[in-house]
């Protein structure tokens, strides 16, 4: 269970709730010099960056959704798996350009062991969403938004819609409320309207100010200490 938005006003803002089981998955945040991610420990024993921000403005995060059969995990040289992208985006070893001209010329589909759909941006807001066997679509209106349902194709995940998960809805309400200035302590105030408790309970949260270049995070729901992360500035 996991949320995430882009706001394209004055200042580009964006903002991700990490909603996880802690008995299923470990993960740390991770300050690097060119990178704020949460890092995920998988089998090789290393902390992906599945979930992050890269000094250039490149944002990427996986939220799990149900999957269909059609995104299944294939191996090949015409294939690619959503986690590979994604963490390819977070490190910069890709542009937002060159993920275009996969989403076009490959077939993304999900990693061996987990089903995930991504939202992907840039510095200027330009967003991605793509959704494994289903397709992706590109976003430039005043804000994008997602949960873990379908965004191109809602009848696929509809009956899967957990009973009193209204996340998406509360979320889109606050972003329609705003015109041009939506700040720091807006993306929190909407972070923490739709918070997670119990086993799936928000475990990270953190908003990226493009004005700033800085994260702003918090963990475990204690929104009332904000901690920050500053990307230097090109010399």
């Amino acid at each position: 269970m996991c949320t995430r938005f882009v706001y394209r006003g004055s200042n580009m803002i964006t903002g991700f709730n990490f909603d996880i089981d802690l008995s299923v998955w470990t993960h740390k945040v991770m300050n690097e010099k060119e990178c704020f991610y949460i890092g995920i420990l998988r089998p090789d024993g290393a902390y992906h960056s599945y979930h992050g921000v890269n000094q250039n403005g490149n944002v990427g995060t996986l939220l799990y959704v149900h999957g269909n059969s059609a995104g299944a995990y294939q191996d090949g040289d015409d294939c690619m798996t959503i986690a590979d992208l994604t963490e390819q985006f977070i490190k910069a070893q890709v542009s937002f350009d060159e993920v275009l001209q996969i989403v076009k010329s490959k077939k993304i589909v999900y990693a061996p062991d987990s089903t995930m759909q991504a939202m992907l941006s840039d510095f200027h807001g330009r967003t991605l969403v793509i959704e494994p066997g289903i397709g992706y679509r590109e976003e430039q209106s005043k804000h994008s938004l997602i949960t873990n349902y379908s965004l191109i194709k809602p009848e696929s995940t509809k009956d899967f819609i957990v009973p009193d998960d209204n996340r998406y809805e509360l979320a889109l309400q606050f972003l329609d409320s705003y015109k041009n200035d939506f700040s720091i302590y807006d993306a929190f105030t909407l972070l923490n309207t739709v918070r997670q408790e119990g086993a799936w309970a928000t475990r990270v949260s953190f908003v990226y100010s493009a004005n700033e270049r800085t994260v702003y995070y918090t963990e475990n729901n204690h929104f009332e200490h904000i901690n920050k992360f500053i990307f230097p500035f090109d010399e």
